[in-house]
């Protein structure tokens, strides 16, 4: 073989003198910082510098998708539809595509997934270009009219400058995810004005185990990430709400049963989401996927112009009681003040929201479900009211109130669909400043939640991993086994043995093993069963039968065979149902791979735990 004699082969290249100092400098900080800073107070420091960064980027990030969208919308006619919304849509989508496949080089939709994915999988850490590359495309895809949230590209975001900032100061991987954490809350924070809304999607979302020594910095990066938003933005509310109609008991039957139509409004939302976007993974030519996406997208959009982009303005005029706003751009604007026409709108806002949010992400674009989630919230709330006032149900002269029910819509179906009560009422009221609903706020996301909750264990971010047994979640147990893998584990210093050996040559082999466990295999290395020392210890030791018996005359059926890959939550089961000790560990062919032990399992276990809670 011919030598290669080149200088970059022979020797690798020399570090440049300015990365040498570059890096020399560094360490020495860090030294300087392990040295003389504490531990709990260095991580408050950093949480409160990951919480300004990640609003700072959340500003960003609404300013440009705020000055994209009024650039190519100011000049539209509220009193006519727009041939131009069959444009803006598909161009946003093909744009976002091409940033994602030939700069970013790897899928970043999906971006609350991606985060629970890192935290689960990939010991939280995040790429460097993850601090912006999901603002550049999601901005463009919202600007243009893609009909997705900024908000799971803001927590993505936030969480990878987390992430990064947390890998340069070397972190622990407890410390490391409760960084990561607050990257993300700080982005919510950013994102809504709503810091404690921010904190609790960490807690609900996330499904982080977090003790009371995380409480400081999670809420010392919320408060900061919203506190950006304030001065940058000013101090106000996202959605502008004045409660001019009070809320009576008597109205708290409707309440209970619109949080019941709200959680299987988000079932709905679930269900659809999931499917919807699994048929565009099945077509593998992504200039399909975006012709798909493309056109549904704008002809969804241009039908129903309050689809466009994530919908706030059309929230904010329905909780503000203008219902015959969301006509405005549309074909059917001279139909407003018709009441058949006002519910069939709702409606089919509500029910193809879903669609058009699923035709966007699998049409290439890259937003989240979050904002989506509120506007089918507002539609199903006002639905709800609406409807009940025109049916006869109520006294005409005290109706229903379509603000109120708004609101309340919002909170349940958020809370139906993400499976985070708690956030769903705090942000709802955090947003609107609506903290006289309190009450009703909480009946219906409890309501909409124990529906959903029913029907599906997990809601639409954790969904996806928990089909792949790859979610973290409040259960300790549960999570650290997420966290080990089958490679990890298995054993593989077995002595195999084959069916057609001699008992003289099994004691042979048993003298040079230290195990009590022998895999038999034929000959393309399938396993055919397994020879435990105990049960061939009374034979042992009878030279009569050395060359008379043979393996496959003593071997057994292993109870149960583990497929490399299978999580470990699902290996732990099979322990428990068959009560063996060890398992055997085998290939999609069959193939012996070696066993896997409980003891192993356990030890690995407490070595995982150990670095799994933040204190």
């Amino acid at each position: 073989m011919a030598q290669d004699t080149s200088a970059s082969h022979r020797h690798p290249a020399p570090a440049s003198p300015v990365s040498k100092e570059a890096n020399g400098w560094w360490m020495r900080l860090l030294m300087w910082r392990e040295k003389h800073v504490p531990e709990k107070t260095f991580v408050v420091i950093l949480a409160l510098i990951v919480g300004i960064a990640s609003g700072l980027a959340a500003v960003l990030l609404k300013t440009l998708i705020g000055l994209i969208a009024g650039f190519l919308t100011s000049r539209f006619d509220i009193e006519r539809d727009n041939l131009l919304y069959l444009v803006f849509p598909a161009i946003g989508i093909l744009l976002a595509s091409l940033y994602v496949y030939y700069i970013a080089r790897e899928p970043i939709s999906h971006g609350v997934t991606r985060v629970l994915y890192a935290l689960a999988l990939k010991k939280s850490r995040l790429k460097i270009h993850n601090m912006y590359s999901s603002l550049i495309a999601s901005s463009v895809t919202i600007g243009f009219g893609g009909s997705v949230g900024a908000e799971g590209p803001i927590v993505f975001t936030g969480a990878a400058i987390g992430s990064n900032l947390g890998q340069a100061f070397r972190l622990s991987p407890q410390t490391l995810a409760m960084i990561v954490a607050c990257g993300a809350a700080a982005g919510i924070a950013g994102i809504f004005k709503a810091p404690i809304a921010g904190m609790l999607f960490t807690i609900e979302v996330l499904m982080l185990d977090l003790t009371a020594g995380a409480a400081i910095p999670l809420i010392t990066a919320s408060v900061a990430g919203a506190t950006v938003a304030y001065v940058f933005t000013g101090y106000n509310v996202e959605f502008f709400f004045t409660q001019s109609e009070p809320f009576y008991a008597s109205r708290i039957p409707f309440v209970i049963l619109l949080g019941v139509f709200c959680g299987f409004v988000s079932l709905y939302f679930i269900t659809l989401i999931d499917r919807i976007e699994g048929r565009f993974k099945r077509l593998h030519n992504r200039w399909v996927r975006f012709a798909v996406g493309g056109i549904t997208l704008s002809l969804l959009i241009y039908l129903m112009p309050p689809l466009y982009g994530e919908g706030y303005e059309g929230i904010t005029r329905l909780i503000n009681g203008d219902v015959t706003g969301i006509f405005d751009h549309s074909l059917f604007y001279a139909y407003r003040n018709d009441t058949v026409a006002v519910l069939l709108f709702l409606f089919a806002l509500g029910a193809f929201k879903v669609f058009a949010t699923a035709a966007t992400n699998g049409g290439g674009g890259v937003g989240g479900t979050f904002a989506p989630s509120l506007f089918v919230g507002v539609m199903a709330g006002v639905f709800f009211a609406y409807l009940i006032n025109h049916l006869g149900f109520i006294d005409p002269e005290m109706p229903l109130s379509i603000k109120n029910f708004a609101l309340m819509g919002m909170a349940g179906v958020m809370a139906g669909v993400m499976h985070a009560p708690l956030m769903a009422i705090f942000l709802t009221a955090e947003m609107t400043g609506g903290y006289e609903l309190f009450l009703p706020l909480l009946i219906v996301s409890g309501s909409s939640y124990a529906i959903s909750r029913i029907f599906t264990p997990y809601g639409i971010y954790a969904r996806r991993l928990a089909k792949r047994g790859e979610l973290l979640t409040h259960q300790k147990d549960r999570s650290v086994l997420t966290l080990l893998k089958m490679d990890s584990v298995i054993e593989r210093d077995f002595s195999i043995v084959h069916p057609d050996m001699s008992l003289k040559d099994m004691v042979d082999t048993i003298a040079q093993s230290h195990r009590n466990l022998f895999p038999v295999t034929d000959d393309n290395g399938k396993l055919l069963g397994v020879v435990q020392l105990d049960d061939i210890r009374n034979i042992m030791f009878r030279p009569d039968l050395y060359r008379r018996m043979q393996v496959n005359r003593f071997m057994a059926i292993p109870p149960a065979k583990v497929v490399v890959g299978t999580p470990m939550e699902r290996v732990m089961k099979t322990f428990d149902d068959t009560g063996a000790w060890n398992l055997p560990v085998i290939d999609e062919e069959g193939k012996y791979v070696g066993f896997v032990s409980k003891s192993k399992i356990f030890n690995s276990y407490r070595q995982v735990l150990k670095h799994y809670t933040y204190d």
